[in-house]
């Protein structure tokens, strides 16, 4: 057997490793020209529990989040907080897509079994905030939680 300097691949592996990526971009352009949603929210009920939240980048950085009703500050969110940014931005470009606006504020809900969901009634978009781990959902968690930073609930 002669020796050379590329590896041998049989050809039925080559052709089945074209297949695959050609099934697997012919199914992401299904779903992006079909609109299908690739996140899977958990009906756990109508939530018991929620609160209107607004969120505002502020000159310095910071985060603010305030109570919709009241429009009393809850918290200000200095530093990175990465998890609150993306989580909020993601909804908040979902309704620039659609040419949709900030009046109506997002919902942070508590459903009955207990799952931690942003909500933006205006898109209709939930955010399980709990499949991003505890301690990020601990962070929204102390907005809804008795005894925390804020006014009451409902």
């Amino acid at each position: 057997m002669a020796l050379t300097s590329t590896p041998f691949i049989p050809r039925p592996l080559l052709f089945g490793a074209a297949a695959m990526v050609a099934v697997s971009l012919a199914l992401v352009a299904y779903v992006r020209v079909n609109g299908i949603s690739a996140s899977v929210v958990l009906d756990d009920g109508p939530p018991t529990v929620w609160r209107h939240l607004r969120f505002a980048d502020r000159a310095d950085g910071a985060v603010e989040v305030s109570d919709a009703r009241s429009g009393r500050t809850i918290e200000v969110l200095h530093g990175e907080q990465g998890f609150v940014r993306g989580t909020v931005r993601g909804l908040a470009q979902e309704r620039l897509r659609r040419g949709l606006g900030p009046e109506r504020p997002f919902e942070l809900q508590v459903s009955a079994a207990g799952r931690l969901m942003l909500f933006d009634p205006v898109t209709e978009r939930r955010v399980d905030l709990e499949s991003f781990g505890r301690d990020n959902a601990l962070i929204f968690a102390r907005w809804v939680a008795p005894g925390g930073p804020g006014a009451p609930l409902r």
